[in-house]
């Protein structure tokens, strides 16, 4: 089969490699798209490989059941579906919690295994699943259901962490109306009652945002935290989701939270708040308000994603690409270029 795998710090090339091998309590699915995702640039920036052999790229996987292991039940051949990305134990206190994406088994950097990120991913003809990652999605389109595996699953686990937060009057910003920000845009106006004010460096983005729902775009500048003050008589945002993660979007995520407002840290740009312990006022950290690192999200998030997406109330912006073209696709993304998600099929 063909593989777009990564042979080396910021080698990426297509490459023919043997259809995996499955175990007892695996899955052959046969992919039908592969989201892109900044973390898979991320990976591809690393300086070292994450592990010896050539490493297959992908985390957001849709595609059909080839093949099931001799010790699954409860799967088919044919079936359509998508691969949660957090393959955890499902034994320890936190996985019978729900709460997969922290399992235990991980130790404190909390990343159960991901596929991409270290068991080969689905940017290839076939990926190799374990069977309890596997969500039915019915006929939802391929394209449509592969970014939802992380950009929905992400946007709506940070959203359902902070809901106490986003009642009827309340406002909610999102910052970044990228793949996963557009999609968080939806999830809010489909499954709350706030409003929701956009913030990005692009108008195109901007529009993009009021497409899924924003009742207001603004464009981020020096003064973005004074307009989203004004708007808010002074008080502040309810919720501020950050899906970039840079010392400006953290800077302005701080500057416009109210008290008890939640602020939660999505993208991963690396970007630094400035929370100290000293008393409360001015542009620093309010009293009362919560900062959350979210990872991921739990397999009812993916679940309850899907049902969005089935019903109508979730369409992703799609860029298409093909499996061949995976290196371009990477490349637009790094600029800037893409609207919504890229998507790949083999």
């Amino acid at each position: 089969m063909r593989a777009l795998q990564l042979t080396g710090p910021g080698t990426l090339e297509l490459r023919e490699v043997p259809i995996p091998e499955i175990g007892p309590a695996d899955l052959l699915l046969r992919v039908g798209a592969a989201g892109i995702c900044h973390s898979d640039l991320h990976v591809l920036h690393l300086p070292f490989q994450l592990r010896e052999d050539p490493l297959t790229l992908g985390h957001e996987i849709a595609g059909t059941i080839e093949a099931v292991g001799a010790n699954v039940d409860g799967h088919t051949v044919g079936q359509r579906g998508l691969v949660y990305l957090c393959w955890s134990c499902g034994n320890c206190r936190e996985c019978v919690s729900g709460n997969e994406n922290v399992c235990l088994a991980a130790g404190r950097v909390a990343m159960p295994p991901c596929p991409g990120l270290g068991p080969d991913g689905g940017m290839a003809e076939y990926v190799q699943i374990p069977a309890s990652s596997f969500v039915p999605i019915g006929e939802l389109d391929f394209l449509q259901a592969a970014p939802l595996a992380d950009a929905a699953l992400t946007s709506y686990h940070a959203i359902e962490g902070a809901r106490a937060h986003l009642r009827p009057g309340s406002t909610a910003v999102v910052i970044g109306v990228g793949g996963l920000g557009h999609v968080g845009v939806q999830i809010l106006a489909a499954t709350t009652a706030t409003r929701v004010l956009a913030v990005d460096v692009s108008a195109e983005k901007l529009a993009l945002a009021a497409d899924c729902g924003a009742a207001e775009g603004l464009l981020s500048e020096s003064a973005t935290a004074a307009a989203i003050l004004e708007r808010t008589e002074g008080r502040g945002a309810d919720a501020v989701f950050d899906f970039v993660g840079t010392d400006s979007t953290a800077r302005l995520a701080v500057e416009s939270v109210a008290p008890n407002g939640a602020y939660r840290m999505i993208g991963l740009g690396g970007g630094a708040p400035e929370l100290t312990a000293g008393p409360a006022g001015g542009p620093g950290w309010p009293w009362g308000a919560s900062v959350r690192k979210s990872y991921g999200g739990t397999k009812s998030d993916l679940i309850n994603s899907v049902a969005l997406a089935r019903s109508g109330k979730l369409t992703v912006e799609v860029e298409r690409f093909d499996l061949a073209d995976g290196r371009a696709a990477l490349d637009r993304l790094e600029q800037g270029l893409i609207r919504g998600r890229a998507v790949l099929v083999p």
